[in-house]
């Protein structure tokens, strides 16, 4: 049998739902008009959309953009643009892309922000000195045109905890397997990540942002948690009576337990005080709160 006959015949196949771009672009800007400097530094992953069949299917890439293209154009309009909120500069690629492409047809940016506060000095803020941050801003344009957009932003790693004010009572007990006792009193904390979208066209996302970024600070003391669900309702409910822009909000919430260490073996009263912090497993919290 020769090397020709023992080929198997190939199934006809069509090319699927598919993008290509750049991804880990890490990209700070420095703002120097004045002696008192701004920084912004991101992540920015950029993937185009189109009719790139032939690259695919014949290995022809007559009109593609090398994605090392798309490394520079980044950097490139980072210094003419991004003026404003790493929404606004995703627009501002997904655009140029589908603009400069001939084979590009939309696509979408994803972000993510890490956060710098000054470094304080005699209770003042430092003009060119910063320390980073543990919240991460994250965020999502896609368009398939290049003209309209939607827009989703979010948060990462918001790190919450209340020492107390939290509860976990009258759930099910299972005879077999139910070990955790009931209380109206524990420490409750929680990694928050949590994503939104926009029920308009345009809007002052910086502002957004913050907005929910101290609404979710605040909800956590408000109010007597008798569960890590309740929280996240709750601080769904204020984001959205807080933020008219956003439509509806998604939450994913790992409950970090915080365990009551036994001292009494050692003669010594734990009264709430030292605490074991339980890496893993985990109870996980997810939802949608939305506008009725």
């Amino acid at each position: 049998m020769t090397q020709t006959e023992n080929k198997k015949p190939r199934v006809k196949v069509k090319l699927g739902e598919n993008n290509y771009g750049k991804a880990e672009v890490n990209l700070m800007k420095i703002n120097r008009d004045s002696k008192r400097h701004e920084i912004r530094e991101l992540q920015v992953r950029v993937a185009m959309t189109g009719d790139f069949d032939a690259a695919h299917s014949r290995g022809d890439n007559t009109d593609l953009i090398a994605t090392d293209t798309v490394r520079n154009t980044i950097y490139g309009l980072a210094k003419e643009g991004f003026g404003s909120s790493p929404e606004e500069f995703g627009k501002e690629l997904v655009a140029h892309f589908v603009h400069t492409g001939a084979r590009v047809s939309g696509g979408f940016v994803e972000f993510t922000e890490h956060l710098w506060d000054r470094v304080q000095v005699n209770g003042q803020g430092h003009d060119h000195s910063f320390v980073r941050q543990m919240p991460k801003r994250t965020g999502r344009v896609e368009s398939e045109d290049g003209e309209t957009f939607k827009v989703t932003s979010g948060i990462e790693e918001l790190y919450v905890l209340k020492t107390t004010e939290s509860g976990w009572e009258n759930y099910r007990l299972d005879e077999r397997f139910t070990t955790l006792p009931e209380t109206h009193e524990r420490v409750m904390a929680t990694f928050i990540t949590a994503r939104w979208e926009y029920n308009t066209d345009s809007a002052d996302y910086d502002a957004v942002w913050a907005r929910v970024f101290r609404q979710l600070q605040e909800t956590l003391t408000d109010h007597y948690s008798p569960s890590l669900q309740n929280t996240l309702y709750l601080m769904g409910e204020a984001v959205l009576s807080a933020c008219p822009e956003i439509s509806r909000i998604w939450f994913r919430m790992p409950n970090k337990h915080h365990l009551q260490y036994n001292l009494q073996r050692f003669g010594l009263e734990n009264n709430l005080e030292i605490m074991h912090v339980d890496p893993e497993p985990y109870g996980l919290m997810e939802g949608w709160v939305e506008r009725a």
